[in-house]
Order: C-alpha cells, then sequence, then structure tokens
C-alpha cells in the first residue's frame, strides 16, 4: 500500500480512550508517504483526561504529522474549495459528532472539513467510537450508511456485555480504508468482532 503523492485529512474527536489506537495509524499513514493535515475538535485542543493532556496530545499529532494542526473553522472551510485532501478521515468519531454530521450540523472544524470535503464529492471516512451506537444513534448511523462519500472504518461491539450499544471500529483499518474510499469503494467486511475472542 502507497499513499506517495496522497493528501489525507485527519479528524480527530474526543474519544480520549481511543487516541492510543488512532495515533499509530495517523503514524503509519505517514511511514506509507502520505501528506497528513491533521484537525481537531475543540474537546482535543482543551480538555486533559485521565487518558492524557490536551498539551500532550497536540504535540504527538504536530510531531507525528510535521504539519500545523487545524483547530478553527476558518482554517478548514478552504479544505473544499481547493480539493487539497484526496481523502478526510475521521477517527475517532464521537456519537456526539456523529449525530451533528449526521443532521447536517457544522458548529466546528472537524465537520467544517467534512461538508468541505462532500462539497466537491471526495472521500470521508468515518472510524466510529461510541457508547450509543445501538441506542439513539443508531438512526443518525443509518443515516451516514446511506450517505453518498461517506465511508466506514469496519466496526463491531467492543464490551457487549457492560456496554451492549457500543461499538468502536477496528483503527489498525484506517489507512486500508483510506485506500479504498479513494477508489471509491467501501471495505468490506463492515461489521466485525471488535475485541471479543471467540475462540474460548
Amino acid at each position: 500500500m502507497n499513499f506517495e503523492g496522497f493528501t489525507i485529512g485527519f479528524g480527530m474527536t474526543g474519544s480520549h480512550c481511543t487516541h492510543d489506537e488512532v495515533l499509530p495509524q495517523m503514524k503509519r499513514l505517514v511511514n506509507l508517504g502520505a501528506r497528513v493535515i491533521p484537525i481537531i475538535s475543540h474537546t482535543v485542543a482543551t480538555v486533559d483526561s485521565r487518558f492524557g493532556t490536551a498539551e500532550d496530545w497536540f504535540e504527538q499529532i504536530s510531531d507525528i504529522t510535521g504539519e500545523k494542526v487545524l483547530t478553527t473553522i476558518p482554517e478548514t472551510e478552504p479544505l473544499g474549495p481547493s480539493k487539497l485532501l484526496d481523502c478526510y478521515v475521521i477517527a475517532p468519531l464521537t456519537g456526539n459528532s456523529l449525530a451533528r454530521l449526521a443532521n447536517a450540523l457544522t458548529d466546528g472544524p472537524i465537520l467544517m472539513a467534512a461538508k468541505a470535503q462532500m462539497r466537491t464529492h471526495r472521500p470521508v471516512v468515518l472510524a466510529i467510537s461510541t457508547n450509543d451506537a445501538l441506542g439513539f444513534n443508531s438512526a443518525n448511523l443509518a443515516t451516514l450508511l446511506m450517505a453518498k462519500d461517506i465511508y466506514f472504518v469496519p466496526f463491531g461491539q467492543d464490551a457487549p456485555e457492560k456496554k451492549p450499544k457500543s461499538m468502536v471500529a477496528r483503527m489498525e483499518l484506517i489507512p486500508e480504508t483510506c485506500m479504498m474510499a479513494i477508489e471509491n469503494r467501501q471495505i468490506q467486511p463492515l461489521i466485525v468482532e471488535k475485541y471479543r475472542d471467540l475462540t474460548s
């Protein structure tokens, strides 16, 4: 898999518990030759959690990509008219941002970048991480599954016994999903097991 000559937008929202799974895939895209333009939500930019400080995440993202980290709507709106991005991935995509995207609410840099990308029918890849994918957000998930120009990183229930409505993407499949999305194809299978060991 070769991303030489491709520019990938990489949006991150505030599912802090999955950031450690996501950053290696950001680095993998860079190692595969992509120019990666990082975009972070207000939550990622400002919230410290038990998973790390906002400053630490910002520094890691900046170090991996070597690019300016975009944090505002005015910074991301030009991505559409310029057709800079060959693909735009949002990983992780929280349930909150999923619902906003499905209902055309553009209130931050992550969603503005998605809107800008879809304006010119260029691919948007979603890697969900939400506790209510099979709850109230299931309607929003269904809306996006049917939407043109949107592709999904394969996802599944991450803790069905404890959180039966929760679903999380297989973040290790981000580069493969992006490459296929650039070719206007959805990677398959789409619904997969996330963590559970089926051999025991």
